[in-house]
């Protein structure tokens, strides 16, 4: 099965996955080693990927992001401010 897409986004978290790893002072490589704890592998080169919605992402990883960024998973899919 392909996946079609009618944009070049690929999700429409990415730019508030950066914005959170700011403000929490962290890289791409150590959002990646925070997120390995909660065994979830995603490398520094598929974060920057995902911050310019470029890569898809699973719910699973959207679960991490929100708890490792701490953020609700709301506020990364854009329906909180």
């Amino acid at each position: 099965m392909k996946l079609v897409l009618d944009s070049e986004k690929r999700n429409i978290i990415g730019p508030r996955v950066k914005t959170a790893r700011l403000k929490n002072n962290l890289t791409q490589k150590e959002l990646s080693a925070k997120l390995e704890t909660l065994a979830v592998y995603i490398d520094r080169a598929s974060i920057s990927k995902l911050e310019q919605q470029k890569r898809i992402i699973t719910d699973v990883e959207l679960m991490a992001l929100s708890q490792v960024l701490y953020v609700s998973v709301g506020w990364l899919l854009g329906l909180e401010k």
